[in-house]
Order: structure tokens, then sequence, then C-alpha cells
């Protein structure tokens, strides 16, 4: 498949939310497919039209653009394909590699509960003398030899073909199975590789076996293995977080998501903290472990703090404004962004997600006059206050720099007899109206001088 352009795709079925496995199958593919400059499809697998949803659908799309993973083309529902499944299960039946099958379910029930430990043997598979009845169409599997799936992550998986049955693929109202749709939609989609979870492991012996009765060319398979929960146990709700959407809702922005996910059962040397571009060059399923990964929210935290870091301020502002809305919460204004926008590169060296930044920047989000809480206020006695009247008067000419900011504020505690402690947290309560707030020069150099100066003359003024 060396010379054909590389077609990957993420197939989810519409029955809930965007599962965070679900997340990282879909980032594998578009990784392998986007940094060989092939297509990334997005086929939704709708045809348990009892529990797909539009509403389960809208999610997924919405999680697959949070993370910031585009496809090519349109999403294709499998349901609306189902002539087309139809037809191939009767080519296959007017070329041989597939009958008619009339056993009612009973009768199938009744032969399994006889033959318990093998497969499904229907009767009518060299049957002649056929009735005028419904029927299915089943595969006409091999009974002799071996089925062996050339797996880029598993290695050969081989299966005995006297272990499976001969699968149906029409059913009798017509209907085809998801096993046939899936072969006939990657085929007719060009998908090259089906990168998907080691769950599916067990159907693709079967679905070979329909490439090879159709002639086809088989796409490269790759299973990966599932996410474990921090005790090693398949994850659940038990775990925490499991949907994409709960991880938007925590704060953790969608480059961090992709950075923490793609290192999540792949690896490329000891390389823990990347950008997309790393990503889409060094991603490649040999890279891919056959152990299953565990979910580790500390590492996580850690991925995440790193790329808050890294990003420039449009971006982490883009990424603020997107988790307000993930979370329902109010937009900021124009004034609180004037605001915030100075502040972030004091804020992001330290916050490990969106929420922790936004509660740090809490003293550039409110508004004049600053409410002081409880604690905070012991901090503002007369003494303080005189201070603090002394320091304004100081600072009116002031060049605004951090440091000449510093150096007054010490100048002031000298000529009073007290140490920087003192006036500084005078200053934290007047600026922030709380005790715990970074450095009181880094907020002061962000709010600006009007700002800042304004702050502290309500203080002083309320105490005359």
């Amino acid at each position: 498949m060396s010379d054909t352009p590389i077609v990957t795709r993420f197939a989810p079925s519409p029955t809930g939310y965007l599962h965070i496995g679900g997340a990282r199958t879909a980032l594998f593919n578009w990784l392998y497919a986007r940094g060989r400059g092939g297509k990334f499809l997005l086929r939704i697998e709708d045809t348990d039209r009892a529990r797909s949803t539009p509403e389960a659908t809208a999610a997924i799309l919405k999680g697959l653009e949070w993370l910031g993973l585009d496809w090519d083309g349109d999403p294709v529902s499998q349901f609306a394909r189902k002539d087309r499944h139809a037809e191939v299960a009767r080519q296959m039946l007017a070329d041989g590699t597939a009958y008619k099958c009339f056993s009612t379910p009973e009768e199938i029930a009744e032969w399994r509960e006889a033959h318990p430990r093998e497969p499904f043997k229907s009767p009518w598979r060299d049957a002649t003398d056929l009735p005028d009845a419904p029927y299915a169409i089943r595969l006409r599997a091999p009974r002799e030899g071996e089925t062996v799936i050339n797996d880029a992550v598993q290695g050969d998986v081989r299966v005995a073909n006297d272990q499976l049955d001969d699968m149906v693929l029409l059913r009798s109202d017509g209907t085809p199975t998801y096993m046939l749709a899936v072969v006939v939609d990657d085929y007719d989609m060009g998908v090259t590789h089906v990168i998907r979870g080691d769950d599916h492991l067990t159907n693709t012996a079967r679905q070979i076996q329909i490439y090879d009765a159709m002639g086809w060319r088989r796409p490269v398979f790759a299973h990966i293995p599932l996410i474990h929960g921090e005790d090693g146990k398949k994850l659940s709700k038990r775990h925490g977080a499991v949907g994409l959407h709960e991880f938007a809702e925590l704060g953790y922005p969608a480059a961090a998501m992709r950075n923490y996910l793609a290192r999540l059962g792949w690896s490329h040397g000891d390389d823990e903290l990347f950008d997309d571009a790393q990503a889409r060059e060094w991603f490649d399923l040999p890279g891919i472990g056959r152990a299953p990964a565990r979910l580790d929210f500390k590492k996580l935290e850690h991925v995440s703090g790193h790329h808050i870091g890294a990003m420039d301020d449009a971006a982490l502002m883009a990424a603020l404004e997107d988790y307000l809305a993930e979370t329902g919460s109010a937009p900021l204004t124009e004034a609180q962004e004037q605001r915030l926008v100075p502040a972030l590169p004091v804020l992001k060296e330290k916050a490990k997600t969106l929420p922790q930044l936004i509660e740090q920047a809490r003293f550039a989000l409110i508004d004049r006059p600053v409410q002081i809480d409880e604690k905070a206020a012991k901090a503002l006695d007369s003494v303080s206050r005189g201070m603090l009247n002394s320091l304004t008067a100081a600072m009116q000419h002031a060049s605004w720099a951090r440091d000449e900011l510093e150096g007054a504020a010490k100048a002031v505690a000298e000529e009073n007899g007290v140490g920087l402690g003192k006036i500084a947290g005078a200053l934290r309560a007047a600026l922030a109206g709380r005790t715990a707030t970074p450095s009181v020069f880094d907020m002061m150099t962000a709010l600006g001088r009007e700002e800042s100066l304004a702050r502290l003359q309500d203080q002083t003024e309320s105490a005359g």
C-alpha cells in the first residue's frame, strides 16, 4: 500500500457522549493521515436505530471540533448506505460466496443449545432444494485452515476457520448486519488503514473473510489497547471523567489533551511534551504498545500546565473563551479582557488548568469598587491605609516598571519601620480583595497605572 494515498477513518456509534477512548482512536487516525498527507474521514455508524440519536451525533461532532480534529468531506451515515450493503450481499449470493439460510431463530437457538461449544452450522449451506420462504444471506466461510490478521500493533493473529460460523450478511427482513456494513463502507470510502480499539479484534477475522470473498484488498489493521484507570481496571465512571466533554469542562486545553492522548499508549522515545507538528511528524503505528494504557490525572495536569505556559496570549484567550462557553459561564467583558491580557504572562506560569488560571486572574476580572473579604480586610488597618496613601502619592509619577514599583513600596515600608510584607498585605487586599493572589507588583503591572491607583485610592479615601 506504499503507493496508495493514506485514508483513515473514525467510525463512532451515536449512542452517547464521545468517550475518552474514542477520542484517542480518532486522534491516532487523524495523526496518521495528516502526518502523511492523507485523508481522515468520519463515518457515523447509526444502524442501531433504537439507540442512535441526533443529539449523540451532534455531541460527537462537537467533541471532535473541540479537540481540533478536522475531517475531510461530509460525515457519512452508515444507515443511509443500507441499500449498497444489501447490494453487496446479493452480489456475494450470486457469486456463490454466500448462500440462502432458511433456519428460523427458534431452530438456531435449539441447535446452539445442543452444541454449546461449536459455531452454528447451517443445514442450508449446500442445500439445492430451497423453499419459497423468507431467508437470510450467510457468508460461505472457509471451514478449513485459518484466517490470519496481519495486525500492525498486535502482530499476526491466527484464528482457526472451524471456530467461525457462516455469519449473517443480510437478515431475512432485508436489513444488512453491522459486520457487512463496516467492510463495505471501508472499501467504498477507500480506507487504507483501520486503526481502532482491540475490542474489535475478534470481529476482524470475520470481516477479512468478506474482503477475501469479494476479492477486495484488505486494509492495514492496527488494533490499539484500551485505556484503563489508574488502578489498572477497565475505565469507567468510578475513575472520574471518562467523556471528552468532561475533560473540556475541567478546563484542560484542547492542545494539552491532544498531547496527552497521543502519549496514552504511543511513544516516541522519551518525549512527553510536544506540539501538533511534532506529533504529526513522529506518530507511527510501531510506536503503539500492546499493553493497556493507564489514565493518569497527575500527568495530564503536568502536560496541561506545560501547554498553558507555552500558549501565546491570543490562543490562550481563545481557550479561555471556549472554556467559559463550555461551562455555561458568562463571557468576558471588554474591560475584563483589557485587564486580563497583560496579566497572562504571569498567570500562565503556574496554572495547570484553565479554572486555576481564572482563579488566579480574579484580581483582573473584578470591577471597582473591590469587595474585600474578611481575611484580607485585617491587612487594612489605619497604619496600613496610611502607608497606602503615602505609596499612592509616591507612585503617581513612577514609570510603572515592576522594579520601580517594588522599590517605592520598600522605601515606604522603611520610612514606617515595617517590613515589606506589611505593605504588601495591604496592597494585596486593596488590589484583589483577598489574601491569595499573584505577586502584588505583578498585579500592578498587569492592571496598569490608572486602575491600580484608582483601587488604592478607593481604600485610602474610605479610611477618611
